[in-house]
């Protein structure tokens, strides 16, 4: 119910206000701007209404069979921590809301479930431990939410026992390709043969590709998260705060707290002035809630395409290359629409799915 393109309208002039800004939401570091120059005109350029709307038309249509694709993962035995507690979205202001509320109508066209708009007293019911600032929020009732690491660990435990090898820590330094096609990868760890290649590494995906000597705009938008493994403040929904915006997921055991996109390429700095942020948004909204525990800080690269959809299909002049990655912050949400479909495309020649806006060959 929040999948949305990164580019949307009003963003222009919100992201240059913000972007030479450490605290804000979006930041783009002074270092990397020359670098990002080409990206960030071209995405600039999609922050408009129709091309929004066309995006997120194009994601609602991929993500129709999320739920149902998660469900077959847990019947086939991939162990994973997942929840169906539904999603709270609540603001301290009561025009994000309204904002909120009216951006679901393109997903409403689509056909899915209106979130309810719920007062202060009942967001509260549902979460006492939100602050008396907050004047009320969304439920979204068909959500869930999963635990990324145990969903990427159980998916790696079960394909190891279906004879599958996962190569840890191998780095591609070159590919061997004859014409149009590619017959091997060469790595630290010696050459890979294969009929067929999938790119999908995430952040590194745009030097892979140019490595197989096509184009792919992928930049690394950073995410910050922190971890508290012993919270005393109870949380019942994953809840997305609205103003200043950031997140807060429970587990078992744990809750996590993250946000913000940062560009400042691949790295793993943590910038101290973006994690104070993450945590005076959620001391707004959850007063207290690092008392007893700090938690633990992490950060992570997400895989970012100007127009802010992802690129599923054929490489772009190669004939046995697919490429799967730029999924922006919803990877967990698209990843098994994004394997079903490129797993049919890779093995019969055609998806069930309608892959036209995601073409690797647009850029």
């Amino acid at each position: 119910g929040q999948s949305d393109p990164l580019a949307a309208p009003g963003l222009v002039r919100t992201s240059i206000r913000w972007m030479l800004r450490g605290d804000s939401p979006l930041y783009f570091h002074p270092a990397a701007l020359p670098r990002l120059a080409g990206w960030l005109w071209h995405f600039w350029r999609r922050c408009n209404s129709t091309d929004f709307e066309h995006g997120i038309a194009a994601l609602a249509s991929l993500n129709r069979t999320t739920l149902d694709h998660y469900e077959a993962l847990s019947r086939e035995g991939v162990a994973f921590e997942m929840h169906r507690s539904r999603l709270l979205m609540v603001s301290v202001d009561e025009s994000a809301i309204d904002h909120a509320h009216e951006d679901f109508d393109e997903l409403a066209r689509a056909g899915y479930e209106r979130p309810e708009r719920l007062t202060a007293e009942e967001v509260r019911s549902l979460e006492p431990a939100l602050s008396p600032a907050v004047s009320g929020g969304l439920l979204y009732a068909e959500e869930r939410h999963v635990r990324p690491e145990t969903l990427c660990a159980g998916v790696a435990t079960h394909l190891a026992t279906r004879g599958v090898s996962i190569r840890s820590g191998v780095e591609v330094s070159s590919v061997e390709r004859q014409r149009d096609r590619l017959s091997a990868v060469v790595t630290n760890g010696g050459a890979i043969e294969a009929d067929r290649f999938l790119i999908a590494a995430g952040a590194w995906s745009g030097a892979l590709a140019r490595k197989c000597g096509f184009h792919l705009p992928v930049q690394a938008g950073k995410g910050y998260t922190i971890t508290l493994q012993a919270p005393t403040i109870r949380v019942n929904h994953p809840i997305h705060f609205e103003n200043p915006e950031a997140a807060c997921t429970p587990f078992d055991g744990a809750l996590r707290i993250g946000g913000t996109v940062e560009f400042s390429g691949i790295n793993t700095r943590l910038d101290p002035r973006r994690v104070a942020a993450i945590r005076r948004a959620a001391e707004r909204y959850l007063p207290g809630v690092f008392d007893s525990d700090a938690g633990e800080e992490w950060v992570g690269m997400r895989p970012m395409l100007p127009d802010g959809l992802p690129a599923i299909g054929p490489a772009p002049g190669l004939e046995n290359v697919y490429v799967a990655t730029g999924h922006q912050m919803i990877g967990i949400t698209l990843a098994p629409a994004t394997a079903h479909a490129i797993a049919q495309l890779i093995t019969e020649g055609t998806s069930t799915t309608d892959l036209t806006p995601f073409d690797p060959g647009r850029f």
